[in-house]
Order: C-alpha cells, then sequence, then structure tokens
C-alpha cells in the first residue's frame, strides 16, 4: 500500500479556436473546442488514472474505487467564465479517459431485465460549472478595477516598456501574418493566440510562416502573461487568480486529510490564469523559473496529500507539475523546500492570503460592499436586482390592499341584520393546499461557493 491519500488536480483545457481577450480588461471572445484539444485532454485524463488509479504506480490511491465512479469520492469543477464551453468539453475528454466505459455499469430492473450504460457502459461523472456571476474563485480577474489599474501600471513600467522597444524587430515582422492585430506589446496575448492557432490548423498559413515567428510570439506572450498574473507581494492585486483559487486547493486538502471525508480526488477544471499565479505564490519559479509564463493545453497541476513514513504521523503536500501531453510530472518544492512541505506548515503560511468570499474579493477589487453585487455579475443580474425590488413594492402595496379590502367586507358583514339562525355553513379550509414532499439538501461537496 502506498502512502497517498489523495490528490486535486488543477488541469488547463486543450486545444480550441482563436480566443480573444481585451488587453485592457480581459474580457473575451466566443471560442470552440477541436477534436485535437478532446485528445489532449483524453490523453491527459489517460495519464491521471495510471498515476492514481492503478495499483502499479506508486502514486495509486488504494482507498479509491476505480473501476466504478463512486461520486462521493472523486469531484469535478469546470470554470464556466471565458473559455467556458472549451473548458467543459475539456473536462468530458479527460473523464472520458480517467474512468473507461464499464460493462458493469448497469442496472436490473423490477422485470429482472439487465441494462448496460449506452457506448459499452460509459461513465457519467457530473460536472459541477462555476458560473463567475456567482462564484468568482475561477475568474476573479474580470470587472474588477484593482486588476484592471494592475493591468495599466503594468504597461507603464520601465520594464515592460523596454521589453516593447526589444521586442520592435519582432513585431514588425510579423505584421503581415496576423491580419491588422495591433502589433505592439500590450496585445502579445492575441498574437501568439493568432499564430499559435493558424498554425495548428490552417495549412496555407503553416507553409507561409517563417521560421521562428511563432517561437518569439510565445516567448513576448509569456512575458507578458506573467507580468499580468504575478504580482511582487503575495497578496497583491496580480495574484488575483491564484489567491481565490487557492480556497479551494487548501478546503479540498483539509477534506481529504479527515478521515471522516470520503473526497479523494478533485479535478479543477480551467484556463491558465490561475497557474502563473500559483507558480509565484508558492515560490516554483524561484527553483523553476521556466515556470514564468503560459502552461501549455492540457497541463496538470497535482497536489497530492501523502502520509509521511513511520513513525511519522504528519500528513505532507508533494506538487507535480505535467506540462501538455509530453513528458511526465515533475516534482516541484514551495518555500524554498528541498522535499515534501508538511501539510500544516503549508496551510499556515499560504492561508492568510487566500480571498475565500465576495466579499473579500470585492474589497480587494475596490468595490464596496454596499456595490459589489453590479461588479460580480453581468446587466442581467444588475437588471434582475432592479426587478426584484420592483416586485418587492408591489407585493408590499397588495398585501396593505388585501388588508384593507378585508376590513371593509368586515364592517359591512356586521352592519347586516342577523337571522335567528344561521345563514351559511361554516367553511372548511384545507390545512394545505399542497401535498408535502420534505426539503431537499445540498449534499454536493466540493468548491466552497463564495
Amino acid at each position: 500500500m502506498t502512502d497517498v491519500l489523495g490528490v486535486l488536480v488543477i488541469a488547463r483545457n486543450g486545444d480550441r479556436t482563436e480566443y480573444y481577450q481585451d488587453p485592457k480588461t480581459y474580457e473575451s471572445s466566443y471560442t470552440e473546442s477541436t477534436a485535437l484539444g478532446a485528445a489532449e485532454s483524453h490523453h491527459l485524463g489517460s495519464f491521471l488514472r495510471s498515476t492514481y488509479m492503478s495499483s502499479s504506480s506508486p502514486s495509486y490511491i488504494a482507498d479509491m474505487k476505480t473501476d466504478l465512479v463512486d461520486t462521493h469520492e472523486v469531484h469535478v469543477h469546470a470554470k464556466a467564465g471565458g473559455e467556458g464551453t472549451v473548458i467543459f468539453d475539456s473536462a468530458i475528454a479527460l473523464l472520458q479517459g480517467l474512468f473507461l466505459p464499464n460493462p458493469a455499469n448497469k442496472i436490473v430492473l423490477a422485470n429482472e431485465t439487465t441494462v448496460v450504460a449506452p457506448l459499452g457502459g460509459y461513465q457519467y461523472v457530473p460536472i459541477e460549472t462555476v458560473e463567475p456571476g456567482n462564484d468568482r474563485s475561477l475568474e476573479p480577474w474580470t470587472d474588477c478595477p484593482a486588476f484592471e489599474q494592475h493591468i495599466s501600471s503594468v504597461y507603464s513600467s520601465p520594464e515592460f516598456k523596454a521589453t516593447a522597444k526589444a521586442a520592435g524587430p519582432f513585431f514588425g515582422a510579423v505584421r503581415d501574418y496576423v491580419f491588422g492585430r495591433p502589433t505592439v506589446l500590450e496585445n502579445a496575448w492575441n498574437i501568439y493566440d493568432y499564430v499559435s492557432t493558424e498554425l495548428s490548423h490552417n495549412k496555407t498559413y503553416a507553409h507561409r510562416l517563417p521560421p521562428t515567428l511563432v517561437e518569439q510570439a510565445r516567448g513576448f506572450a509569456d512575458f507578458h502573461e506573467n507580468a499580468i498574473f504575478s504580482d511582487k507581494d503575495v497578496g497583491g492585486i496580480g495574484n488575483l487568480a491564484g489567491r481565490t483559487i487557492l480556497h479551494t486547493v487548501l478546503n479540498s486538502l483539509t477534506r481529504i486529510a479527515f478521515n471522516g471525508d470520503p473526497l479523494q480526488f478533485l479535478l479543477i477544471e480551467t484556463s491558465y490564469h490561475p497557474f502563473i499565479s500559483l507558480f509565484h505564490m508558492l515560490e516554483m519559479t524561484k527553483e523553476s523559473p521556466e515556470l514564468a509564463g503560459i502552461p501549455n493545453y492540457a497541463s496538470a497541476l497535482a497536489f497530492e496529500l501523502r502520509r509521511g513514513p513511520a513513525p511519522e504521523d504528519r500528513d505532507f503536500i508533494r506538487i507535480k507539475f505535467k506540462n501538455g501531453t509530453n513528458g511526465d510530472f515533475e516534482t516541484h518544492h514551495a518555500f524554498g523546500h528541498k522535499s515534501d512541505i508538511a501539510a500544516t506548515e503549508f496551510i499556515y503560511r499560504i492561508e492568510n492570503y487566500a480571498i475565500t468570499s465576495q466579499k473579500q474579493w470585492a474589497a480587494a477589487c475596490s468595490a464596496g460592499l454596499d456595490d459589489q453585487w453590479l461588479h460580480i455579475g453581468t446587466q442581467n443580474a444588475i437588471s434582475s436586482t432592479v426587478f426584484a425590488i420592483l416586485a418587492a413594492v408591489f407585493l408590499l402595496g397588495m398585501f396593505i390592499l388585501s388588508k384593507f379590502v378585508k376590513s371593509a367586507r368586515a364592517k359591512a358583514q356586521n352592519a347586516r341584520i342577523r337571522l335567528a339562525d344561521d345563514e351559511v355553513s361554516q367553511s372548511h379550509q384545507p390545512q394545505s393546499q399542497y401535498p408535502n414532499y420534505g426539503t431537499l439538501s445540498n449534499v454536493g461537496p466540493g468548491i466552497v461557493p463564495f
């Protein structure tokens, strides 16, 4: 038996079509999954299965059911904002590789008929989508004034200006291959995303693109995104993407460590942004500076909770990262450690930087408590709020009117001449117009919503 108690995996989505992000606000455009992206995520799922669900693996989670998924042991969450549709598709593809179709996924009916799930016993694993209008844990950077100010500060910094000047020759060379897109360092992400997407999907474009242009575009995009999604201060606004997802990381590791909680495997399917912030917050970039950039499609960051060797009775955390579909997990260390870090120390050193509620997110984004919901939701949410207020006023008016009508009727009834016998029989009102079906309790644990 190995010493892995459970694992939390943060996975990036697979390949997709072009994805534009506004350089000033990071509001994004629509994008779609590709067959390549599905294959990449499926490959990652197969890799995770061989790592954590194979008895021959040194990281085997011995107490977890691996043939038929137990939804008490396995939880999956997918970011719904930004690349949401692609991320959801990637989560499905990953799960197809993680839990293979199994003929044992069947039911015997009352008439003794056996029905096997479609596709040879396909396993339908529930996925909880994380909507930014309700939960900011996976997309905290949009509609955030302080983050937009951070972006502006990065663009005006001496380092950014010096890099922009040095990048002049590249942007001059790439201009003819991006078809009207602004060729400036501020737009580095969109330049790289367009070039790399066309290089993968468009044969004519691939034959025309000069050598090294995509590598240079990637280098400047890495510089750009690393500057935007990091901060010199661990609790700074640049690390916002890491600070909001960190709450889920810590909460899940605590649950895995608790013997009374069945959770053993949590998958968070998301975009590239929180990877960069977490690498900086955990000081992993000091030991591995190559992590200061955009992780490849279908990358995975794993936090393994391990029981220490005898006579050690503490739990430890081992951090592993797999950059894309090639290669294996590589072990990285947090906070300058040269080995696994004690879970208690890991939590102690980082928990105070986690953003755990919408109120804290609003404060970090300089949105006051009174108007935080105007920043959390979309225009639809604002309209819903106005509608709710008008509805409340209408209901209050109806309540007052009904009281007035009842009072008037009572006075009129008292004024009537009574007969010796009862005029009418007493009415018998039913105790309830609707049957009582009980209450529903939310028993689906997972991400603690803001």
